[in-house]
């Protein structure tokens, strides 16, 4: 309704992130259908429930994450890179996690590690694919309370750890949706043109660097 409101005619599709030929199949389909993509956001992600204590994660746990985080950035990234650079212009926006900065409360050290990476990959093609007109910047959200997120919270924290952490961010709120599209807008923007292998923290405050 608000794309409608705006005057926007949005094509959907569903894609699979942790599977690569699915990723590389339906990107190449919807670069065909709309003749060049100019911003690719890999905000798919999460830790999929898996454990939160490191001994508990066998490689099952790690390759089910990673695959999604880091791999699913990597292929789309892949998919769409030759493209931008034929073109000369390009806009990538990577999720990271405060999690892959200063650790997570609620997700596991397989998660932690994945969205670290994502960070030092944001770096490196940044750095490589610059000289093309390509913008690669990442994001680094803290809690944002979506409807899973606000299940795991709840499941893997008391009400008092719950609240402690919320006093312990300077702006005593987590983020919202609202909060994060509005940094993925602006990386995507001109406004940002000259803005290219940063790393965002968007936490309220609760991790400085």
């Amino acid at each position: 309704e608000a794309a409608q409101t705006a005057g926007l005619h949005l094509n959907t599709q569903v894609m699979d992130s942790s599977s690569a030929a699915d990723v590389a199949a339906t990107l190449a389909e919807m670069v065909d259908r709309a003749s060049g993509i100019d911003v690719l956001v890999n905000n798919a992600g999460g830790s999929l429930h898996t454990p939160y204590r490191f001994l508990d994660e066998d490689d099952l746990h790690w390759q089910r994450v990673l695959d999604l985080n880091l791999m699913g950035t990597v292929w789309a990234c892949r998919a769409l890179l030759p493209a931008m650079a034929a073109r000369r212009f390009g806009r990538i926006v990577n999720f990271g996690s405060k999690a892959g900065r200063f650790g997570s409360l609620i997700a596991g050290p397989n998660y932690a590690a994945a969205k670290g990476a994502i960070a030092a990959l944001t770096r490196q093609l940044a750095q490589e694919f610059g000289p093309q007109g390509i913008t690669v910047n990442c994001i680094c959200p803290g809690v944002v309370l979506t409807e899973r997120t606000r299940g795991l919270w709840a499941e893997r924290r008391t009400p008092a750890e719950r609240e402690r952490v919320l006093q312990e961010i300077p702006l005593r709120r987590h983020a919202e949706v609202e909060d994060i599209a509005a940094a993925v807008a602006w990386f995507a923007s001109d406004d940002a043109s000259f803005v290219t292998g940063v790393t965002l923290d968007l936490n309220g405050g609760q991790g400085m660097a």
